[in-house]
């Protein structure tokens, strides 16, 4: 019998470890479960446990991860938005305990996170995943039949079906299931308030225009698909720290038409916040595509950069607070972006400002952007032409952030960084390209804010 190479004896440890690991959570809970059973259960030494895992927090996340499995699409979808969510609802609802199980035995089936993630960094991550997770979710209904914007929607389904696992860990067999799936499918009549229009877009800085060559990192999968991630196409990569995953929808609604939407996240310890959102992704992504055929991701994918591969290749450093954004075409970086709002200015490319909020990857001018409460944007840009400030005709349009007209305060409250005075709610701060006239407020279909004062950025989270 040949020997074992190194690599298969570390395969074969880490598997011990796993099933040893998992049998301990189920009998004892995460919080009552001891390193070193685990690795008596396994028949080794705590080093080995700890050579495979840094921490028991670290394994608790792989004893997940490990528990979603490989699913293909639904075997006869029906039709229709409600029915999508409602299929949604019910492979989630598979999971919830029998009232027979132990109280540890139902936590880990419902794949809890309860008492895991205590410290701030922990729960600063969970806050911005669920928002990650609203966006993946809403892109999948979007597929299903007019109405553009559906995160709120989401975000809904998402606190329904999170509240029965809740009440599944503190009162087991409590209430139905079919009941919930029911309730879930009716929350798709509901008229709900999708507009976008986060109130610091406005004030972001264009994207900088570049010209530096593209390698593109190869064999990193995409979480969503479990495919090689193509990092080589056009579009934006957006590279985010697990405390700014929700700036995720900033890219999705600003990228063009045929763009390819990157979101990668990178983190400064991957042993568990990267663990954590690798396991909360892939079990998403997997419900999904149970439920329903097109899960609504073409053009979209998650990379996790446990490694910080592709945040090197694009000369951007890597920690949970990072927010940066590339333009890719033609195999260069054509644009950059940093800091708050990046993945929006790197969407509308370099020398774009927000003159109008816009609805990306539903068209200009459709029922989407009404739906939102904007205006679609005037004659579309070649790629070429964002890429060097210009307008389709070649006019030039360089006039930077620093020197556009401002109007005063008025109600707003606040004043936008680099000393500009925030303009009224109709032209939102932003002077129009050249030749044309700033428009109301009631052009675009949007009141500023609710009536309320607007902060300035960093004052509140405002949808990034």
């Amino acid at each position: 019998m040949a020997r074992l190479t190194r690599a298969q004896q570390q395969e074969l440890t880490r598997a011990a470890v796993l099933t040893a690991a998992r049998t301990e959570f189920a009998d004892h809970g995460y919080a009552d479960a001891k390193i070193d059973r685990i690795a008596d259960r396994a028949d080794l030494t705590r080093g080995a446990v700890y050579s495979n895992f840094s921490s028991k927090r670290a394994l608790y996340l792989a004893v997940l991860l490990d528990m979603t499995t490989p699913s293909g699409p639904p075997a006869d979808p029906e039709p229709g938005l409600a029915a999508a969510i409602g299929a949604f609802a019910r492979v989630r609802l598979e999971r919830l305990p029998l009232s027979a199980e132990t109280a540890a035995g139902a936590n880990l089936q419902l794949r809890s996170l309860t008492g895991v993630f205590a410290h701030e960094a922990g729960r600063a991550a969970l806050a911005q995943l669920s928002r990650l997770e609203s966006l993946l979710l809403a892109r999948a209904l979007e597929a299903h039949g007019p109405g553009g914007r559906r995160v709120r929607l989401a975000e809904l389904v998402l606190t329904v079906l999170d509240g029965a696992a809740r009440m599944a860990e503190t009162a087991p067999g409590f209430g139905d299931p079919f009941d919930v799936a029911l309730a879930c499918r009716h929350l798709s009549t509901l008229e709900l308030a999708e507009t976008w229009n986060p109130p610091h877009l406005p004030y972001v800085d264009p994207a900088r225009s570049v010209d530096e060559q593209w390698v593109a990192p190869g064999g990193l999968p995409d979480v969503l698909t479990g495919n090689t991630a193509r990092l080589d196409e056009d579009g934006v990569i957006l590279i985010v720290g697990t405390a700014r995953l929700g700036a995720a929808e900033e890219a999705v609604r600003a990228a063009r038409d045929g763009d390819r939407v990157t979101v990668v996240v990178v983190t400064g310890d991957p042993a568990e916040l990267g663990a954590l959102v690798r396991f909360r992704l892939t079990d998403l992504a997997g419900c999904l595509r149970q439920a329903v055929t097109t899960p609504g991701w073409p053009g979209f994918q998650v990379v996790i950069d446990d490694a910080g591969t592709v945040a090197a290749a694009t000369g951007v450093e890597a920690g949970d607070e990072t927010e940066s954004a590339v333009r890719i075409m033609g195999g260069h970086i054509v644009s950059r972006a940093d800091g708050r709002g990046a993945g929006h200015a790197a969407g509308l490319g370099a020398g774009n400002t927000s003159d109008g909020v816009r609805y990306g990857r539903g068209g200009r001018g459709t029922d989407a952007d009404d739906n939102l409460g904007t205006k679609p944007s005037g004659s579309p840009r070649t790629e070429m032409d964002s890429a060097r400030g210009t307008e389709p005709g070649g006019s030039q349009d360089p006039e930077p952030s620093s020197s556009r007209d401002t109007t005063p305060n008025g109600d707003r409250g606040a004043k936008p960084r680099g000393g500009q005075a925030a303009s009224s709610g109709g032209d939102r701060g932003a002077k129009p390209r050249s030749g044309q006239a700033a428009s109301s407020g009631g052009d675009r279909g949007a009141t500023p804010n609710g009536g309320r004062g607007l902060e300035t950025r960093g004052s509140r989270d405002g949808g990034s």
